[in-house]
């Protein structure tokens, strides 16, 4: 917030507006208490709001309440020193945003006091993210709605283009967004299928309100990332590996780095199946060499084509031991 908008606005309207950013929905009695003012303050300021562009709903009746509902227009904001840094921070750092986030970094620059610009400038020139090389854009304006739309529990019209090309409309139930493997996807409940879907948000086209609510779901993991994951486990691509290993699933999970694009499921106390599955032949070999380069005794179920992939590395690194085996090569 400028310090010109700043200074217009009297404490308890500050006060107010950073209660309103903090959670959901406010009771009118809520407020009142909080801000220790009467009903009829408390309407006089939420008008004072309005006229500041932001969009403040409320609902009538005795359990009637009070929240920030989505606005046509970008309305001052509200940030202590430590939320201008933690913004900067996630500018640097955000992936798949580009241009976009440099040029939000500049605006907040130039609107930030002076005590700070020090600080903002110290993240921008000593921090920094290591670009994921499948990285795919995404439109900010479509991520920025879809995290309004789960934070408001909108039901949402889109149009989409699964991986195959296909195109179709969905309508969803907004849930979460998850950066995984370079990509932005938007976890939902599709109406239409009456399941649980990730959608990439780069294959997002159009996302409408419908201007209807809908209640919270739980998902079937605590966790959106490890239910993302999950789903990605779980579904069957163009290449499938299955690897019966003579170890047991924790153990093989302590001792593979990063993260695993299938299944691990346990066969006993000292026994796991792995099923490693996805469209890239380059990954699916990838990855099942990265499992058999544990050591671990075993049998292994593949399709031609990674089969053939994994003879020739096989034959490769044989003839590279036979040399380690026989010594350095005199000269």
């Amino acid at each position: 917030m400028s310090d010109s908008v700043r200074a217009g606005m009297p404490q308890r309207l500050l006060r107010l507006l950073s209660l309103l950013h903090s959670r959901r929905e406010w009771s009118g009695a809520e407020l009142t208490e909080r801000l220790g003012v009467s009903a009829r303050t408390l309407r006089r300021d939420v008008e004072r709001l309005r006229e500041l562009d932001y969009r403040v709903e409320g609902t009538p009746g005795t359990a009637g309440g009070y929240r920030l509902g989505f606005g046509h227009g970008l309305p001052p904001l509200l940030l202590d020193d430590d939320e201008a840094v933690a913004i900067a921070l996630g500018l640097v750092t955000v992936p798949g945003l580009g241009d976009s986030a440099l040029r939000a970094l500049a605006k907040l620059e130039r609107l930030l006091p002076a005590r700070l610009r020090p600080r903002l400038a110290a993240v921008a020139d000593s921090a920094t993210a290591v670009p994921h090389h499948r990285a795919s854009g995404v439109d900010p304006a479509v991520l920025g709605l879809l995290a309004s739309h789960c934070r408001g529990r909108v039901v949402t019209d889109l149009a989409y283009r699964d991986r195959a090309g296909n195109a179709s409309e969905r309508r969803v139930e907004p849930h979460h967004l998850v950066f995984h493997g370079g990509h932005w996807y938007l976890i939902a409940h599709d109406q239409g299928r009456d399941d649980w879907r990730s959608l990439r948000v780069d294959r997002v086209r159009d996302p409408r309100a419908t201007h209807r609510r809908f209640p919270p779901r739980r998902l079937p993991e605590p966790d959106p990332a490890a239910f993302l994951t999950r789903l990605f486990a779980g579904g069957t691509y163009r290449y499938t590996v299955l690897a019966t290993l003579e170890t047991g699933a924790e153990e093989l999970r302590a001792r593979f780095y990063g993260p695993l694009p299938g299944r691990i499921e346990p066969r006993g106390a000292h026994g796991c199946r792995v099923r490693i599955s996805a469209d890239s032949l380059d990954l699916v070999c990838q990855y099942t060499a990265a499992v058999l380069s544990l050591g671990v005794s075993g049998d292994l179920e593949a399709p031609p084509e990674v089969a053939v992939r994994l003879r020739e590395a096989g034959a490769l690194l044989g003839r590279a031991g036979q040399r380690f085996a026989d010594g350095p090569e005199e000269r």
